[in-house]
């Protein structure tokens, strides 16, 4: 089960983070990868430690906000690999301000990044899974899509919130292409935008209170959700988010 040999994945935000993890997780199962992101050395550097295991890894740098750098991305994948199976759509920014202190170019800037171009980038790559009816689309959204928070993030909470009933609307209009879109709702993970609020200790001493389980995640805890809805065996999944949250949303 879940075997992705054959499989085509593109990962945009690969140069970082959740990106990577995504991307070691895609190969470790066997797919053939497209990486995306805008920083082309750290790019690079992620590529070559893939490669290094075995995996066929192309590179692509640019920007998912721009439609050129899109239209490129999905030109050289198909030029590459001849096909996509897989998209996930992990690119993204978020803020801390509080809706009376944000400016509306910040609120542009998370929207046009956190849903904008997930929209744009999907739609680009959907096409091409749409003459091969065969797609598996995961978006990155956030515990805070679901739910609100007193510490502010006023545009990131409204833009996950998008990616989420954006993610339910694709999975409705593109089931008759065997085209399946779902979502993961990550809680509270390390990354290079999170890493100076999230491994501070007040930070620690309130995900200990408000989780179930009682810390932050870990780097893997996601693979498990992004691996099963990427697969075959994710076929009838379809419109679904999933939280991966130590139980947060849950109370």
């Amino acid at each position: 089960m879940f075997d992705l040999t054959g499989r085509v994945a593109v990962v945009t935000g690969a140069s970082s983070g959740i990106g990577v993890q995504f991307a070691k997780a895609l190969a470790g199962q066997g797919a053939d990868l497209v990486l995306l992101a805008r920083r082309k050395e750290k790019l690079e550097g992620v590529a070559d430690e893939i490669r290094a295991a075995g995996t066929k890894v192309l590179t692509v740098q640019g920007d998912v906000t721009n439609l050129d750098d899109i239209d490129a991305a999905v030109k050289a994948t198909i030029d590459e690999y001849g096909k996509v199976d897989i998209l996930v759509n992990n690119a993204g920014t978020g803020g801390e301000d509080l809706a009376q202190n944000i400016t509306d170019e910040q609120w542009d800037r998370e929207m046009e990044l956190n849903i904008k171009a997930t929209f744009r980038v999907s739609r680009a790559f959907g096409k091409e899974m749409m003459k091969n009816k065969y797609g598996r689309i995961i978006n990155i959204a956030s515990i805070y899509g679901l739910v609100g928070s007193t510490t502010g993030g006023i545009a990131y909470h409204a833009s996950k919130g998008a990616v989420v009933n954006f993610t339910r609307a694709l999975a409705a209009e593109w089931a008759p292409f065997g085209i399946t879109v779902n979502a993961i709702a990550p809680g509270f993970f390390t990354s290079e935008l999170t890493s100076h609020i999230i491994e501070t200790e007040p930070f620690k001493e309130m995900v200990k209170a408000q989780c179930p389980i009682g810390c932050s995640g870990t780097e893997g805890e996601l693979n498990p959700a992004l691996i099963y809805l990427a697969s075959d065996e994710a076929s009838y999944s379809t419109g679904t988010i999933i939280p991966v949250d130590g139980g947060l949303t849950a109370i």
